[in-house]
């Protein structure tokens, strides 16, 4: 279906008040998209259950994404674009150890922090498509980056070690994924959270040194 175009695509009310978290339609769209994605599967949920989860027409939902890969693809961007953009504001000056911890401890703990663990979609077949080669990009360029740390702090990039940093901060969606990081606000969660970033930047010092 294609999206709806004009003053009453944009004017039409919603069936419900606001029951989504988020600052406006958009940010309840992928509240909600990724509730039922890491619940219900990307396959299982369509864009009527979306819209009808949100208390919105489902034509209203078109209006903000035109399919459901690019609710998707808007979803695991926020994954990994804001570690990214921490990665790239790191100071050059510092040793290289204290800026992969460093990214290590924003990174994990975004992870573990977020309303869904939406890190459990990145296996999903449809993720091999063209739609997804941004994100695919930058997950790679995230990777390479931790990478590229770690070298600097090892000194040989033929150790395997290397790789491990990033590997280690995305065993966060596997906890997540088996219930071992659960309710993200719960003071019970956030101390079980800052437990586990504090023991991957721990483990990942002593794998390097």
């Amino acid at each position: 279906m294609r999206p709806e175009s004009g003053p009453a695509a944009r004017g039409r009310p919603r069936l419900v008040e606001q029951r989504r978290s988020g600052g406006n339609p958009r940010e309840e769209i992928l509240d909600a998209a990724g509730e039922l994605f890491t619940t219900q599967g990307f396959a299982g949920t369509s864009t009527r259950a979306i819209a009808e989860s949100v208390g919105m027409r489902q034509a209203s939902l078109y209006h903000h994404f035109a399919t459901k890969d690019d609710i998707l693809a808007a979803l695991l961007q926020d994954t990994v674009a804001p570690a990214l953009d921490v990665a790239r504001s790191l100071d050059p000056s510092a040793p290289a150890i204290t800026r992969l911890l460093d990214l290590i401890r924003y990174d994990a703990e975004q992870l573990a922090a977020s309303r869904w663990n939406l890190g459990a979609l990145y296996l999903l077949p449809e993720l091999r498509g063209d739609r997804f080669t941004a994100f695919r990009d930058v997950r790679v360029e995230l990777r390479e980056v931790y990478r590229a740390l770690a070298v600097e702090v090892v000194g040989d990039p033929t150790d395997g070690r290397v790789h491990l940093p990033f590997r280690l901060v995305e065993s966060v969606i596997s906890m997540r994924s088996d219930g071992l990081l659960t309710e993200p606000g719960s003071p019970q969660g956030a101390a079980v959270r800052a437990s586990v970033v504090a023991a991957i930047a721990d483990a990942t010092e002593r794998l390097l040194r």
